[in-house]
């Protein structure tokens, strides 16, 4: 699944809110995404609700899902403005990541786009536990737009290391590099000295690749901690989209997702997209 959008293939995007203004951007870039070409948009919210007080709240509920039907009608109407087809989705749910990958799967969408945080999230996480688990048990790729951050295609860095989900991330940003006509900049981090060898090995690789395919694409090899050398190769790039795995190649996973993805998600002042190794 690619979100390098096509006349000929229509995207099918979900697009996660919890009606909060942390939900903004990533409801503002499923729009842009949508302006590349045909498009289904889906805009689903889901409502928190605990079985133990929800008989005693059950006349609440109606007017809970009127008005999260009434703070996503301004999306609709601006997707139907752009001849999209969408529609909303509100649904209740026990435990709020469980519902959006049941829907997820229930529709199979190119792209899961979310936000960062949202409004219950704890002031010292990277981010919100509802986004963190969804890109650690979708198996559809997923868009992490923090809150303001417009989603734009000049300048594009995908992070590579060799790995599945690497691999799969580069093709990724191979694609959108051709759809968008962005600048490509691919790295690869070094921790050791020793590590130089095969990281120059990954890069000139895809260099090849991308002078086969008349891609234009520069190379950089980074020393040093991953997530924190490629946030600073990002912010000194002014790179607009990040592009990375899932999990890479190094040390244990939590919540089934690599720390290297999971801090840049956390720490990058533009979008995230996580892409999933295809199965």
């Amino acid at each position: 699944m690619t979100i390098a959008c096509s006349t000929a293939q229509p995207c099918n995007l979900l697009v996660c809110t919890d009606g909060s203004s942390a939900s903004q951007g990533a409801m503002e870039a499923a729009l842009v995404l949508a302006r590349r070409g045909p498009c289904r948009l889906r805009w689903l919210q889901v409502l928190e609700c605990n079985p133990v007080f929800a008989s005693q709240a059950i006349d609440s509920i109606p007017e809970w899902e009127k008005d999260a039907r009434e703070g996503l009608q301004g999306m609709l109407s601006r997707a139907e403005a752009q001849g999209l087809v969408t529609e909303i989705l509100v649904r209740e749910g026990e435990v709020v990541h469980r519902t959006i990958l049941a829907e997820a799967e229930k529709y199979q969408p190119d792209l899961i786009i979310m936000g960062r945080r949202g409004r219950t999230a704890l002031a010292g996480l990277l981010m919100g536990s509802v986004t963190a688990r969804v890109v650690a048990l979708s198996p559809f790729n997923v868009l992490v737009v923090p809150r303001n951050s417009p989603l734009t295609f000049h300048r594009l860095l995908v992070a590579i290391d060799g790995s599945p989900c690497s691999e799969a991330a580069w093709r990724e940003a191979f694609l959108l590099s051709r759809a968008w006509f962005s600048h490509l900049l691919a790295v690869s981090v070094a921790q050791r000295g020793a590590e130089l060898p095969e990281v120059q090995e990954i890069l000139q690789k895809v260099q090849a690749e991308a002078d086969r395919e008349g891609v234009p694409l520069d190379t950089l090899v980074l020393r040093g901690t991953p997530s924190e050398a490629i946030i600073q190769a990002a912010q000194a790039r002014g790179t607009d989209l990040l592009i990375l795995g899932s999990h890479g190649r190094r040390g244990l996973t939590r919540l089934i997702m690599g720390s290297v993805t999971e801090q840049v998600i956390g720490q990058a002042r533009c979008p995230v997209l996580i892409v999933k190794h295809p199965t």
